[in-house]
C-alpha cells in the first residue's frame, strides 16, 4: 500500500499573528502542484490558526492547519482549554496530542492522550499522536517496549475506522530541539515497532495504511536518509518549520 507522506511543521510557542501571516505567505509563495503528493500541515498556536488557514485558503494552497493541543470535553467550565469544535471552526484538520513537552511540562498522561484522540475522531478531525522515549529509557534498552505501550494506550478503545484517521509521530525526547537526531536505523526500528503494534491491535490493512512520522530534529541535512526508511512516512518538525526556505526543502524531499 502506498502511503501519502506528511510533513507537519510544529511552530510550538512561536509567531504572533502578523509573523504567522508572513511565514505562511512565504511558504505559499513556494507552492507548486507537485505538493499534492505530500500532505503539508502547519501546526500553529491557537491565535494563529484562523489567520494561517485564511492565507492558505486565499492562495489556494493544498496545505492544512492543525492545533498543537485540544481538550476532550465539548464545552464547559474549563478555563484556558479549547475544544475540538473550536479548532475545527478555526479551520483545523488535525491536532497534535501527547507531545513530549505536554507530557513533561503539563502532566499529560496516556489516559488524557487517549481521551483527546477519541474526542478528535468524534468531532471529525484527525489526531497526530506523539510517542517517544527519554534518554534514560533509551540507555536502559527499553525503547521499543516503552513506545509500543504508549501506542497501545493512546489508541485503546478505538475502532479500526477511527485509527485510519490517526497519524503517529515518533519523537525520541532526547533528540527534540537538541540538534541530535536518532540514526536512520534507530528511527526505522522504532517506527517499524509502532507499525507492528498497530497491526497487533487492528490488523495488517490498518497498519499498512497508517502514517508514522519521525519527529526528532529532522532537518534539511538528514531528511532524505530518514525518508528513505520504509516505515517513516514524513516528519513532525519544530525548528526547521519556522523558516520558510528550510520547511519547503523538507516538503520537497517528501515528494
Amino acid at each position: 500500500m502506498t502511503r501519502k507522506p506528511m510533513m507537519a511543521g510544529n511552530w510550538k510557542m512561536n509567531n504572533t499573528i502578523p509573523e504567522a501571516v508572513v511565514l505562511t505567505q512565504e511558504i505559499a509563495n513556494h507552492y507548486n502542484k507537485d505538493w499534492h503528493n505530500v500532505e503539508v500541515v502547519l501546526c500553529t498556536p491557537f491565535t494563529d490558526l484562523k489567520p494561517t488557514f485564511t492565507v492558505l485558503e486565499f492562495d489556494r494552497v493544498e496545505a492544512k492547519v492543525a492545533a498543537q493541543n485540544v481538550y476532550w470535553e465539548e464545552k464547559g467550565a474549563f478555563t484556558g482549554e479549547i475544544s475540538v469544535r473550536m479548532i475545527k471552526d478555526a479551520g483545523c484538520s488535525y491536532s497534535i496530542v501527547g507531545h513530549s513537552e505536554r507530557r513533561e511540562m503539563f502532566g499529560e498522561t496516556d489516559e488524557t492522550v487517549n481521551r483527546k484522540v477519541k474526542a478528535l475522531i468524534a468531532g471529525g478531525l484527525g489526531a497526530i499522536v506523539c510517542v517517544g522515549e527519554s534518554l534514560a529509557v533509551r540507555d536502559e534498552g527499553s525503547t521499543i517496549d516503552f513506545i509500543c505501550a504508549q501506542v497501545r494506550a493512546g489508541l485503546a478503545g478505538l475502532e479500526s475506522s477511527d485509527v485510519a484517521k490517526c497519524v503517529i509521530a515518533y519523537e525520541p525526547i532526547w533528540a527534540i530541539g537538541t540538534g541530535r537526531s536518532a540514526t536512520p536505523e534507530q528511527a526505522e526500528e522504532a517506527c517499524r515497532a509502532i507499525r507492528g503494534t498497530v497491526q497487533d491491535m487492528f490488523g495488517s490493512e490498518i497498519a499498512e495504511g497508517i502514517r508514522v512520522l519521525y519527529g526528532g530534529s529532522m532537518n534539511v541535512g538528514n531528511v532524505e536518509v530518514l525518508m528513505a526508511q520504509s516505515n517513516i512516512d514524513g516528519g513532525l518538525v519544530g525548528g526547521a518549520s519556522l523558516e520558510a526556505k528550510s520547511f519547503v526543502q523538507l516538503i520537497e524531499a517528501c515528494k
